[in-house]
This record gives structure tokens, C-alpha cells and sequence, in this order.
């Protein structure tokens, strides 16, 4: 069952590679905390999403006024892990990232199970392999099409899981798992997503990206088939941007600024916003005091989400 659900991943991927092109496909990016333009003039609902979370903003703007400011004034206590009654701006940032990496969390905790079949808390790289190719080790994957291509994935996934196991107990933790599972959201995991991507682009075994292999990852022509404009346009970004050295090749670093672009800490600047925004002496630091006089600022509720809704009709006449 687990090996079907691969199947399913990597058909998806292959569909990919013939519809989309490279830089939406490839590229990392770290999405924004909310859909909501972050304009505190129109009211709170980016600060809203990005303090809660999406689907627990919505829960709140179905709330009085005094069960908002309540339920915040419990969040508040769990924010402040050292318990010395201030919210810092490390406590706050942590909070933040936690909310917005939830649906990933909550990913990982619907397999947990399936994966912790000793239900010790921990997933060993015997576990994960046995549930996800069982059948198919036992078959040394005979009864597969493309056995090469799933020994492969079997390698990749072990050297995936060796990174994400940081003591290297052959065991993971939900936090290990997690890196295991989304790579891309841990540094230290970059290595492997880079090693990767090359590999999955790299044809002739070299270890780098050459021209005709990059835009073969986005592009195959049909017979007869002239390119499009944005192909002639990617061909120059791997010539003028992407081949930084003019080598002619997409070596590891090369490939790292490409599809690990450093982009803007949205985590970061938001939890300076807020507590700029409610610091009332000034102190570089929150207390639960100033954070419920503020308190529409990080949470919503009917009476706010009606003068919001108020606003904008205003705005649209």
C-alpha cells in the first residue's frame, strides 16, 4: 500500500516535469504567512493568520470579544516557555513558525502510526522500510517494471533518512521524521534536497547540470515542435544567472542558490511587527499585559471581523 502511494507521488512528479516549468517546480520558496496583503490600516487579518494559523483565525472570528481575549491570554502562557511572564522576540518567532509549519505536522502525525509499528515513539529506518517496499524486498522488487528506478528510491531514501537521524541511532523522532519527510524546511537537510535535484536532472552521470539537461527537465518538445519563448528566456538564466562560474555546468553551490534562493524571514519579520507594534515601554519584549491591550491586533473575533468586513464595503463603494 505504501509503495502504491510512492508510485502515486512519482507520477505526479513525472506529469510535472512535462507541464511546469523549471522555476516554479524546482524552487523552494518560503511561502507568506497569509493570503491577506499585511496592511494594518485595513485591518488585522494577515497578523490574525499569521499569529494563529489560517483554519484557527477563521475559529476566532466566530468569538466574542471576551472569548478571544481569553483564549489568547492561554496562548500567551504557552508562548512564554521560560515562564518569566515576557514574551521574547525568540519565543515569539518559534510560536509563529510553529502555526504556519502545522499542516506539515499534522502530515507527519497521520502516518505516524503506520510508520511506528513497535509503537515506541520512534520510527527506525527498518520500520520505514519494511512498511513502505515489504513486499517488494522480499521480491528484491522482481515483480516491479522498473526495478532499477526503485532501488534507487530505496538509496535515496536511506541516505535521507541517515541525514535526518541526528544522533544516528537508526531512529527517528517526530522532529527527525518531519525532517526526513519535508527536507526542504530544515537546513540541515539541504544538502540532500540539492543532491537530489541533481540527481533527478542529471542524465549522464557527471554529478552537475549542463544546459541540455536543465531545460530537459522543463521542456520536451513534440516532433516538429519549436520552443517556446520562455524556454529561449530559461536558457539565458542558466547562461547569465544560474552558471555563476561560466563553466558550463550546475555544480552543488550553483545549484543550491538556484533552488534554495535567500529570500526574505517572513517568521522573522512578523514577530518584530508585532512586538514593535505592542512593546509599550519599550523593552524589546511583550508581556501578557501589553499583548491583551492589543489584543485585535493578534487575534479576531465577531466585533472585529465585522468592522473589518464594514471597512472594506466602505472601501469598495
Amino acid at each position: 500500500m505504501m509503495l502504491l502511494q510512492l508510485l502515486c507521488i512519482m507520477s505526479l512528479c513525472l506529469a510535472m516535469t512535462v507541464a511546469v516549468p523549471t522555476q516554479e517546480k524546482r524552487v523552494h520558496h518560503h511561502s507568506d504567512l497569509s493570503d491577506h496583503v499585511h496592511d494594518d490600516t485595513h485591518g488585522y487579518q494577515y497578523d490574525h493568520e499569521a499569529f494563529l494559523g489560517k483554519e484557527e483565525a477563521k475559529t476566532f472570528d466566530q468569538l466574542t470579544p471576551e472569548e478571544s481575549k481569553e483564549r489568547l491570554g492561554k496562548i500567551v502562557d504557552r508562548i512564554d516557555t521560560d515562564s518569566d511572564g515576557y514574551v521574547s522576540h525568540g519565543e515569539l518567532y518559534q510560536w509563529i513558525k510553529h502555526r504556519q509549519r502545522r499542516y506539515i505536522e499534522e502530515n507527519v502525525n497521520k502516518h505516524w502510526k503506520e510508520y511506528d509499528q513497535d509503537k515506541d515513539d520512534q520510527v527506525s529506518w527498518e520500520e520505514y522500510k519494511n512498511t513502505t517496499y515489504g513486499y517488494y524486498l522480499d521480491e528484491e522488487f522482481d515483480d516491479v517494471d522498473d526495478k532499477a528506478s526503485y532501488k534507487a528510491m530505496l538509496t535515496r531514501d536511506e541516505r535521507r533518512f541517515k541525514s535526518a537521524d541526528g544522533n544516528g541511532d537508526g531512529k527517528a523522532t517526530k522532529e527527525e521524521f518531519t525532517a526526513f519527510l519535508h527536507p526542504e524546511e530544515f537546513d540541515h537537510m539541504k544538502r540532500v534536497v540539492v543532491a537530489e535535484t541533481i540527481e533527478d536532472i542529471d542524465k549522464n552521470g557527471d554529478g552537475l547540470i549542463n544546459l541540455e539537461e536543465y531545460i530537459g527537465d522543463m521542456f520536451t518538445p513534440e516532433k516538429g515542435e519549436s520552443e517556446p519563448d520562455w524556454v529561449q528566456t530559461e536558457r539565458k538564466h542558466f547562461s547569465e544567472f544560474r552558471d555563476v562560474n561560466k563553466d558550463g555546468t550546475l555544480d552543488a553551490s550553483e545549484v543550491a542558490q538556484w533552488i534554495l534562493p535567500g529570500e526574505v524571514d517572513h517568521v522573522d519579520n512578523e514577530a518584530k511587527h508585532l512586538i514593535h507594534e505592542t512593546d509599550l515601554d519599550k523593552d524589546e519584549k511583550i508581556t501578557k499585559k501589553e499583548i491583551l491591550a492589543n489584543w485585535n491586533m493578534f487575534v479576531g473575533s465577531q466585533a472585529t471581523n465585522y468592522g473589518e468586513d464594514l471597512t472594506k464595503r466602505h472601501d469598495e463603494l
